[in-house]
Parts: structure tokens; sequence; C-alpha cells
């Protein structure tokens, strides 16, 4: 992918409210994705990479909550992106008491 259509999208999950889906809180196209990766990765957030996650993922507007047909797909990529950082969320403890020990 050129570096002239290369596009980045940015969602945040709001721990505090997990009965709210994750929303759009940045997207762009050609530099402004190249700036938006280059804050995320100053800023430790995980980054990944899928050509058509983002396609569809920019025609959401910002500040618009992800579709419900998504809410797989995300969750899988948060759960994993959880689990990368040495975070296991206390439901998951609960039902595999030990889990802390294998992550």
């Amino acid at each position: 992918m050129s570096k002239k259509s290369k596009r980045a999208v940015g969602i945040k999950y709001n721990e505090a409210e997990p009965s709210q889906a994750p929303t759009i809180v940045a997207k762009g196209y050609g530099d402004l994705a190249e700036a938006i990766i280059a804050s995320a990765k100053e800023n430790g957030v995980l980054i990944h990479e899928d050509p058509y996650l983002s396609e569809f993922l920019t025609t959401l507007d910002l500040g618009q909550s992800i579709p419900e047909s998504l809410y797989y797909v995300i969750a899988e990529l948060l759960a994993y992106s959880y689990l990368l950082q040495g975070k296991v969320p206390q439901s998951w403890r609960d039902a595999m008491p030990g889990i802390d020990d294998k992550v």
C-alpha cells in the first residue's frame, strides 16, 4: 500500500463503561494516517494492521460507535491487546483460576 493510500483509524474503548461500544476517535489517509500511527506508537497504543477492517472503519464518523456487526472482531482485538500488555480481566480470573500464571 502506498503512503498516499495508507489509512489509519483509532478506536477507543472506555473501560469505565464496558456496556458502551468502542468509538472512532481518529481517522485519516496518507500523511495524516502516518501521524496517527506515529502518535499511537509514541503513546504505547498497540497497532493492528488490517486493510479490510480499516477500509470499513474509515467510513464511520468521528465519535461514532462501531456497528454491532464488528463487536466480535473488535472484542477479540481488544482481548488480545490486553493479554499482550499482561492484563487479565477479573471475570477471566474468576472463571479460570491460575490464568495469571499463564499470561
